[in-house]
């Protein structure tokens, strides 16, 4: 586990390289086919901006897509006092609690550090788990907390809606520029190549491509260990194993459809359409019921 925390905390820095490299090429190749270069240096300037913003506002950002509501121990007690006994068991500091007022079945944490965490459980969820369900499932969420999961899939979350953003804006650039282009002929811009044009056109449709694909990597893996952690920490894998499995039997996408954030819940919340199955953020639930269910004497 300690080897997993450092290992995330290496990844964190890591990603955001990767990704304010893609931004900044995005940028300079928007600037090139726009025929201005200096737009490249104000795309990789705002982007290292926003990802020092991300990095302190992601966390609440989530929770506020969401629509979670903040609770303490007097307007949902079993959810709170299910947090607070796995907080003290762990010795972790009281995370902030939110509930999002959802029939889908599903729960996240995020934030940028233990001491800045938040968890959040959809009120389908509360109606469905029975009280050692519950546990698992926020034993879950605390596991990613402790494991730094929720710094990198935060930083994740907020660079690939930067991503995103700016692949669209660059499109149009890039359409504008070759238009332009065609209708003057003596224009030294980028827009003149239709190669450069072309390229243009493919890199900014496969930029956010790539970027649904690191977030896919970067979560499924740490779903696996966080489901080990909860168990470890609740010293009874049964109750996430009965939890994930009705996950699997009842889930259903939240209202709040927003791929970015997909592989912050414990179950992904997406309609499952072709590209959400081929970029799933999460592994298949059964195979992680088998996983914790063989491995329970460990445990």
């Amino acid at each position: 586990m300690y080897s997993a925390i450092a290992r995330n905390k290496r990844n964190t820095v890591l990603i955001v390289l990767v990704f304010l490299l893609v931004i900044g090429a995005l940028g300079f190749l928007g600037g090139y086919l726009a025929g201005n270069v200096s737009i490249g240096v104000v795309v990789l300037v705002v982007a290292l901006g926003y990802a020092v913003v991300q990095y302190f506002l992601a966390g609440r950002q989530a929770a506020a897509i969401t629509g979670g509501v903040e609770i303490d121990r007097t307007t949902e007690p079993r959810l709170w006092r299910t947090v607070e006994n796995l907080a003290i068991a762990t010795g972790m500091p009281m995370p902030r609690v939110f509930v999002i007022d959802d029939p889908a079945p599903n729960a996240f944490a995020t934030g940028r550090d233990p001491e800045h965490a938040i968890v959040a459980a959809t009120t389908g969820l509360l109606a469905l788990m029975d009280d050692q369900e519950l546990q698992g499932v926020m034993a879950h969420e605390l596991g990613h907390v402790r494991n730094y999961d929720i710094r990198v899939s935060t930083m994740v979350f907020g660079l690939v809606v930067a991503v995103g953003l700016i692949a669209d804006v660059l499109l149009r650039i890039s359409v504008f520029s070759g238009l332009a282009g065609g209708r003057n002929r003596n224009n030294d811009s980028g827009g003149n190549n239709p190669v450069l044009l072309v390229a243009g056109l493919v890199a900014v449709i496969v930029a956010p491509v790539a970027a649904a694909g690191i977030q896919a990597a970067v979560s499924r893996q740490r779903e696996y260990l966080a489901d080990a952690t909860g168990a470890m920490t609740t010293r009874h894998p049964e109750g996430l194993a009965r939890a994930l499995e009705k996950l699997g039997a009842y889930g259903r996408p939240t209202r709040s459809q927003n791929s970015s954030m997909a592989h912050l819940w414990i179950a992904d919340p997406m309609r499952p359409g072709l590209m959400d199955r081929l970029f799933s953020t999460h592994p298949p639930l059964p195979e992680r019921v088998a996983r914790l269910r063989a491995n329970a004497d460990r445990f």
